[in-house]
């Protein structure tokens, strides 16, 4: 029996980054037991020997702050931030919203704002900024962001890695051609012609609000396209409302100001839609999972738990909402190209508990065989390994993943994570595509 003296009905708890608009951490630390299972299950430690790990990260760090004026480690900048250990502890501990908010202390504390790192995290951070501008002229970025002197350059002024080619922004963006195809309108007319052709009544109330994301709209179009889609096969309307970054890069460099700014703004125009009656979509797990987990464990907006409890990843709404595996089951995908695919979970698909379903998903689908690759972190984790001094742990994370993707009988990989899918091309040569666009293949 412990002699603790248990704490007097006064007791208020120590806020281990006092703010007032900091969530308190106290259950987290105290739920911890110090099992290490986090430590065992995080990628960034199994390679680099001089990282302490999430625990430290997390609780320990949080008691040792609680016990005298201490700041925060800068070994949190070696967290990835792919969230492995929240899924990994068996006490369910907050560990990555306690990496977020000491990440984000040690940003304003102890990170030089005159800093050539601090201004190189803040351009990655913002990368919806960057690709904005770029999509302006998007062959001459396409050709300026890859021209070597400049990627040699980037390298030595900024710190961004000169190995990694950028990826390639469209000359189309999603949005623009979404506009082209009529907008909203446009989609319930294609919709209610979908749902009479299915034998469903025609005024059936199926809408969905799609977040689409920075990486869809200015660099891989195609799959948002595909999205709309399969979701107007099945009868969905869609919307496209006005939205700002997940804020899943702002998150991974302390920069907690910037991503609640954006999530006002997507909180409010995602709110408004489920307030009608909306559903609300992702094809990016990464953005699904900073709106369905990391808003509400962040931040204090008003009707941020409804837009956390109405989102869903695209495919697990399908899965639930309509008979999706047995649509698939009576399709088949002509495109030899699709014939086997290297799978790749991410890590933040394992966290909503997503990482087996494009494999189930596509098992009796003929003309497709997909494979699965593993478990482990793919190593990039968004802007993580796009930085000179991380690309080599990135790397070295990576190597099972591309071993086994190797080992796959195909030569086309696959996943829902855009990063993760950079790596996967970047480790192979191989192509990746999105399991939504398997799926639309499945249905033209």
């Amino acid at each position: 029996m412990s002699d603790a003296e248990s704490p007097s009905d006064d007791f208020e708890p120590i806020e281990v980054f006092p703010d007032d608009e900091t969530p308190d951490l106290r259950p987290g630390a105290d739920d911890c037991y110090k099992c290490s299972t986090c430590d065992t299950n995080c990628p960034v430690a199994e390679v680099d020997d001089d990282f302490p790990g999430p625990k430290f990260q997390g609780p320990e760090q949080w008691r040792l702050k609680r016990k005298e004026d201490a700041s925060v480690d800068d070994s949190i900048s070696k967290c990835s931030n792919c969230m492995r250990c929240d899924s990994a502890c068996p006490s369910d501990v907050g560990l990555s919203q306690m990496h977020n908010t000491a990440r984000a202390e040690y940003v304003e504390e102890e990170l030089s704002k005159t800093s050539l790192t601090y201004w190189r995290n803040r351009i990655l951070a913002n990368y919806r900024t960057s690709a904005f501008l770029a999509s302006k002229v998007p062959r001459l970025a396409n050709f300026a962001m890859n021209f070597g002197p400049a990627r040699w350059a980037m390298e030595k002024t900024l710190g961004v890695t000169s190995e990694r080619e950028f990826p390639a922004f469209a000359t189309e963006t999603f949005r623009e051609w979404w506009e082209r195809q009529g907008g909203a309108d446009g989609s319930r007319e294609r919709a209610r012609e979908a749902r009479r052709e299915r034998g469903e009544d025609v005024d059936a109330d199926k809408r969905v609000a799609y977040f689409h994301g920075c990486y869809a709209n200015y660099n891989t179009p195609e799959v948002a396209k595909s999205l709309v889609r399969v979701f107007e096969h099945f009868g969905y309307e869609l919307v496209v409302p006005e939205q700002r970054c997940s804020g899943t890069p702002m998150f991974a460099n302390g920069m907690l100001d910037d991503a609640e700014r954006h999530a006002e703004v997507n909180v409010s125009s995602m709110g408004d839609l489920i307030d009608q009656g909306y559903d609300a979509i992702a094809s990016c797990t990464s953005c699904s999972m900073a709106l369905r987990q990391e808003y509400p464990e962040l931040f204090d907006i008003d009707g941020i738990e409804d837009v956390a409890e109405n989102t869903w990843e695209a495919l697990e709404y399908l899965r639930v909402q309509e008979d999706l595996s047995g649509e698939l089951a009576g399709a088949e995908v002509e495109d030899e190209h699709l014939a086997s695919l290297a799978y790749h979970a991410p890590c933040h698909a394992r966290n909503q508990g997503l990482d087996g379903q494009a494999l189930e998903l596509f098992e009796d689908l003929a003309g497709v065989e997909a494979e699965d690759v593993g478990d482990s972190c793919s190593g990039i984790s968004g802007t993580y390994g796009w930085k000179e001094e991380k690309y080599e742990t990135s790397m070295k994370i990576g190597e099972e993943m591309f071993d086994h993707m190797e080992d796959a009988e195909g030569e086309v990989g696959m996943t829902e994570c855009p990063t993760c899918a950079m790596q996967m091309e970047h480790g192979t040569g191989y192509e990746i595509r999105h399991p939504l666009e398997v799926v639309a293949a499945a249905l033209a």
